[in-house]
Order: structure tokens, then C-alpha cells, then sequence
């Protein structure tokens, strides 16, 4: 719960703040950009919210990984807000309850007749894992890169699930059942496509065409308006990044872009794939 005696001082004068435990994750910055802002380092309420605004108030503060958003008046959390379907009948679903260990990065799970797979590791509570097991549980567990493993070990074990990293960054999960080591199918329309860059591992996820999970390898960017990558948080080579993605625009297509940490964004395959074009010229210049 977040803590009043803790509030930031240049949170918006109102209800809703940020205490100062905040790490700068930029979760709730992604979540909901019109409300909230960065001040010294530190994300805080910019302007209270508006009529209708409220629900992504409270979407952003149960996905806080150090639980630093919240109300003066310190009320209930207005029902269950995660798992949260995308888009109707998508089959993809944000988790929120994002984990301090893995610096507040987004994970999401994926509902397939063949067996539900989780991207990343949220933030391991009994209370998620039961919404989870009312769609179908876990069969898979797939890493996008050994920074957001988190608590993936234990929704393993608790859904007895698969679980799978690129042998690049294995050491981050040496209880990984399976490595990965080239483009390749856990199941039918969910592939796996290395993109060394982010670390030497890197992988993202491509579901049935559409739907691409990132991990930190690419992302939306509110302020932009535009796809981003992030030069200053690349751990393993810029070069090879911009190499991955350009490989990766020349051989597929998506019309969403679900990261770990960035703004998640629904578009136009056309347009996303041109974007992508235009970053990796930027990257490499």
C-alpha cells in the first residue's frame, strides 16, 4: 500500500500520489501517461485524473512493483483489475503485478487451446495464480532475456510448466527444462526469434502473426509517438541489436508490440514494420 507519510512532494496537488519509494520503473508512466510524469527520477502524479480516468489510475498503482501509488483517503482497490485481456477475445492478457526484481518490466499471458503460455515472470502471488488457473493455468513459461526471470521459478513449480530461455542467458534460470538457440515453435503460432542486442540472449515472441513480445529489445514510446529501443539500458551490444532487428523487420510482420519495459502499442502492420525500418536507420546512425 502506498504510504502517505512517504508522499512525493511534487506529486499534483489531490487524491491520488506516489510516495518516494518509487524506482523509476516508468510502469505506471507507460500504463497512463496523462496522469503521471517523471520529477528527479522519480515517477509522480502530474494531474489527478479525469472523468473515466480513474480505472488506469488504479491500473497502474496494482501494477507498481513497490506498491508506491495510491490515495490519501486509502481506498479499496475497486475489485480485481489483472489478469487484463488486451483486446476482446484476444487470448492475451497483461498480468500487471510487476516484480521489483525485474525493475517493474510488464509480463503477459497468452490463453491457447494447445496450452496458455506466460510471458515473463510477474510478481508471484497466490491470489494471480488462482485468475490464472480460471483460464486454463500455465503450460510454458518463455523468457524474453535473463533480466525478467523474477519469479519465474515459482510459477514454474506452481503451474508444473515448461519453461524456456536462450542458452545465452541461461545462467539466469539454470532450472530452464529447455534452451533456445535459433528461431523455433514452443507450439503452433507461438515462435521464438532470437535477437541478440539487449543482452546476448535476447528473444522475442511472435504469436500467430500478430501479436510480438519484446522483453526490452523494442518498444512503444508515448513521447515519441513512435517505436524506441533503448541505446542507454543495451548490456551486451548496440551493433548486434540493431543487426536483430533489422533481421527481424525483413523476415516478419506484427501489429502489436508488447514489451517489458516501454508503452505497449496496437497498430498497423504496415506502418509498425516501416517504423522499425526507420529505427534501425536511427539505431545504426
Amino acid at each position: 500500500m502506498a504510504r502517505v507519510d512517504l508522499r512525493n512532494q511534487a506529486n499534483a496537488a489531490g487524491e491520488w500520489f506516489v510516495d518516494t519509494r518509487c524506482i523509476d520503473c516508468g510502469t505506471c508512466r507507460d500504463i497512463a501517461p496523462g496522469m503521471f510524469g517523471e520529477d528527479f527520477g522519480l515517477s509522480v502524479v502530474r494531474r489527478q485524473p479525469r472523468n473515466g480516468e480513474e480505472s488506469d489510475a488504479w491500473l497502474a498503482a496494482q501494477a507498481c512493483p513497490t506498491s508506491s501509488i495510491g490515495t490519501v483517503s486509502r481506498r479499496p482497490r475497486p475489485g480485481r483489475l489483472y489478469p487484463r485481456e488486451i483486446e476482446p477475445r484476444s487470448g492475451v492478457f497483461d498480468l500487471g503485478y510487476c516484480s521489483e526484481d525485474s525493475f517493474g518490466a510488464s509480463a503477459w499471458l497468452v490463453v491457447r487451446p494447445a496450452g496458455n503460455v506466460l510471458v515473463d515472470s510477474p510478481r508471484f502471488t497466490e491470489a494471480l495464480a488462482r485468475s490464472m488457473d480460471e483460464l486454463g493455468g500455465v503450460r510454458h513459461v518463455a523468457f524474453t532475456h535473463r533480466d525478467d526471470v523474477a519469479d519465474g521459478r515459482r510459477w514454474c513449480e506452481r503451474f508444473g510448466a515448461r519453461s524456456w530461455i536462450h542458452t545465452h542467458d541461461g545462467t539466469a534460470a539454470p532450472w530452464a527444462t529447455d534452451l533456445l538457440t535459433e528461431e523455433q515453435e514452443l507450439q503452433s503460432g507461438f515462435l521464438a526469434i532470437p535477437v541478440p542486442g539487449h543482452t546476448k540472449g535476447s528473444v522475442v515472441f511472435l504469436l500467430d502473426g500478430r501479436w510480438l513480445f519484446t522483453g526490452d529489445s523494442l518498444a512503444w514510446s508515448h513521447e515519441r509517438n513512435d517505436l524506441t529501443a533503448f541505446r542507454g539500458a543495451c548490456w551486451y551490444s548496440w551493433t548486434a541489436q540493431s543487426d536483430s532487428l533489422a533481421r527481424l523487420a525483413d523476415s516478419h510482420r506484427f501489429t502489436a508490440v508488447l514489451p517489458g519495459h516501454g508503452a505497449r502499442h496496437l497498430g498497423d502492420p504496415d506502418d509498425l514494420h516501416d517504423r522499425l525500418v526507420r529505427l534501425v536507420e536511427r539505431m545504426r546512425a
